[in-house]
C-alpha cells in the first residue's frame, strides 16, 4: 500500500485519488478552497449557486470517461441529459446543437442552405470524432513519454484509426476550406464551437481534436444536479467510502524534494504530510512555483515559453423567472451561445455563451428563479496589466463595466427584457478566478490544441509525481481531465 498525496481537489485530482483510494491505497487530499471542483466547482452566494467556470459536462455516455469512473467507483451519476445541447445565435440566424444525429443533420441544411458541402463536411468531423473517441478509450499514454507509454499507445490502435492520418497534420480550418465550406455563417459557426470546446478557433485547432471537441453533443452533454460541483463532490464521497482523506483550506505552499523525488507536501496551516506519490492537480507554473529551486530545467523553460491560458470575464446572475411586465420565462434551451458580429475576433464580448438553471431546482436558486453565468473569453494579460498599473484601479473597474454591459446587450438577444429580469450581478475577471482557484493568472480551460504532437503529457521531470487537470492531454473538458486521472492512476 503507497502513501499518496494529491494536490487539488478538482475533478482530475478527485478522479485519480478516488481510483487509487478503491486500490487499497493510502490517499491524501490538500484543498486549499472550502469545497471541491476547481474550475469546475459551484459556489453559493445570496440564496444562488453558481458553477464558477464550466456549465455543461460531457463523457458519460456507454465508455465515456466518466461512465467508466462511475462504473470503476460505483457513482449514480446526477446527471440529466441536455437535448438539444445550446442554441447558437449567429447575427442572422440561430442554429440549434442538437445532438440526436438526425436531427442535427436536418438542422445543419436548414442554417446554412447556400452551403451545400455544410452537411458533408460536418458528417464526415463526426466520422472522425468517431474514430477520435474510440481511440480515447483504450487509453493510450500520449504523448508517450517513454518506451512503455509509446507501446501502451501503440496498443490503442486499429485498423479503424488509419482513417485519421490524413488529417493528422492539419487544421480543422485547412479541412474546412479543403471541404469546400467558405459561406461566412458556417465558418463562423464551426469557430464559436472550436473556441468553447478546443479554446481556439479552426485556423488553429487540431484537426482531430477539433473534429471530437466539435462532436461533444452528438456524445452527449448533461446538466449536474446541483450544479457541475456536483461531480466532484460524489468523487469526493467515493474517496472517504474507500478510505480516503480531504483536507480542506489546506494550502499546499511548498514540495519536499530528495533525490529526484517529491517527498512531502506542506501546506499554509503549517502541516506537512509525507508520500510516496505526489499528483497534482495544478498548471505547470503553479507547480513549478511549488517546487521552488527544486523545479527541473525543462518544466521552467515550459513556464517561460508557453503562452498564458484564456482567461474568462463572468457574469453570474440571480434571474426572477417573473418580472413586471414580462412573461414567465420558458426557454427552448438552457444554454446559449451568442455571437455578436461577423468578421470581428471571437471572445473579449463579442461571443459569450449562457447556461440557465434548470427550471424549478431549488438547490440551485430559490423558487421563481434562476441562476445564470455568462462568459467569454478574454486575455487575461490586459486584466492584469490595468491591476498593476499604478492608479490603475478605476480603469479595471471601468473595464469590468465595459465588458458587462457589451455582454448583456448579447444576451438580450437571445432573452430580451434581460435586465427586468436581474436580481443579483457578480462579475470576475481573470483576477478574481486567481484569487478563488489559485490558478496561474487565473487562466481557464486549459491550453488550446492545436497539433496532438504539441500536447502535454502529465510528466513533472520527478520519478513520483505527476500532473492531472485540464494542462494534460486531452485538457479540455471534464470529459478530458477524466481522462487523463485515469491513465495516472493506471501508471501509479
Amino acid at each position: 500500500m503507497a502513501k499518496i498525496v494529491v494536490v487539488g481537489a478538482g475533478v482530475g485530482g478527485a478522479t485519480a485519488a478516488a481510483l487509487l483510494a478503491k486500490k487499497g491505497h493510502d490517499v491524501t487530499v490538500l484543498e486549499a478552497h472550502i469545497y471541491p471542483g476547481g474550475c469546475a466547482g459551484t459556489f453559493y452566494h445570496q440564496k444562488y449557486r453558481f458553477d464558477a467556470g464550466a456549465t455543461l459536462a460531457g463523457g458519460f455516455h456507454d465508455g465515456g470517461p466518466h461512465d467508466v469512473v462511475g462504473k470503476a467507483l460505483g457513482i449514480e451519476w446526477k446527471t440529466h441529459p441536455a437535448e438539444p445541447a445550446w442554441q447558437v445565435h449567429l447575427p442572422d440566424r440561430i442554429v440549434t446543437r442538437y445532438g440526436q444525429q438526425d436531427a442535427w443533420h436536418d438542422e445543419i441544411a436548414r442554417a446554412f442552405p447556400n452551403q451545400a458541402s455544410a452537411l458533408a463536411f460536418f458528417r464526415n468531423m463526426e466520422t472522425m470524432s468517431d474514430a477520435v473517441w474510440a481511440f480515447a478509450a483504450r487509453q493510450p499514454a500520449w504523448p508517450p513519454a517513454n518506451i512503455g507509454d509509446l507501446l501502451q499507445t501503440t496498443r490503442a490502435l486499429r485498423p479503424s484509426t488509419l482513417k485519421t492520418l490524413p488529417h493528422l497534420f492539419e487544421t480543422a480550418g485547412a479541412w474546412a476550406r479543403r471541404s469546400g465550406l467558405h459561406d461566412q455563417a458556417a465558418l463562423t459557426f464551426l469557430n464559436a464551437q472550436l473556441l468553447i470546446s478546443a479554446q481556439t478557433t479552426a485556423d488553429n485547432a487540431s484537426a482531430l481534436f477539433g473534429a471530437a471537441a466539435y462532436d461533444l453533443p452528438r456524445k452527449g452533454v448533461n446538466h449536474v444536479e446541483g450544479g457541475i460541483g456536483t461531480i466532484a463532490v460524489q468523487l469526493v464521497e467515493a474517496l472517504k467510502k474507500f478510505g480516503g482523506q480531504i483536507h480542506y483550506r489546506h494550502e499546499a505552499t511548498r514540495f519536499e524534494t530528495q533525490n529526484g523525488r517529491i517527498v512531502a507536501v506542506h501546506t499554509n496551516k503549517g502541516a506537512r504530510f509525507e508520500c510516496d506519490y505526489c499528483i497534482a492537480n495544478l498548471t505547470p507554473w503553479d507547480l513549478a512555483r511549488l517546487l521552488g529551486d527544486a523545479a527541473p530545467a525543462n518544466l521552467i523553460r515550459e513556464t517561460h515559453t508557453r503562452p498564458d491560458e484564456w482567461g474568462a470575464f463572468t457574469l453570474y446572475l440571480g434571474i426572477a423567472d417573473q418580472a413586471p411586465n414580462q412573461h414567465l420565462l420558458s426557454l427552448p434551451v438552457e444554454h446559449h451561445q451568442v455571437i455578436g458580429e461577423y468578421g470581428k475576433a471571437l471572445g473579449e464580448g463579442n461571443s459569450i455563451f449562457m447556461s440557465f438553471s434548470m427550471p424549478n431546482d431549488t438547490t440551485r436558486a430559490p423558487s421563481g428563479h434562476r441562476a445564470l453565468t455568462i462568459s467569454t473569453h478574454t486575455r487575461s494579460a490586459n486584466w492584469w496589466a490595468l491591476r498593476n498599473k499604478p492608479g490603475g484601479q478605476a480603469e479595471y473597474e471601468a473595464r469590468v463595466v465595459q465588458y458587462s454591459e457589451q455582454m448583456l446587450n448579447l444576451a438580450e438577444r437571445a432573452l430580451p427584457g434581460l435586465r427586468q429580469r436581474i436580481r443579483l450581478q457578480l462579475p470576475g475577471t481573470p483576477v478574481t478566478f486567481k484569487f478563488y482557484t489559485r490558478r496561474h493568472r487565473g487562466g481557464v480551460g486549459g491550453f488550446p490544441f492545436t497539433s496532438i504532437f504539441r500536447a502535454r503529457g502529465p510528466h513533472t521531470g520527478f520519478l513520483n509525481a505527476w500532473l492531472v487537470g485540464d494542462s494534460i492531454f486531452p485538457g479540455q473538458s471534464t470529459a478530458g481531465v477524466t481522462m487523463g486521472a485515469l491513465r495516472v492512476a493506471a501508471q501509479i
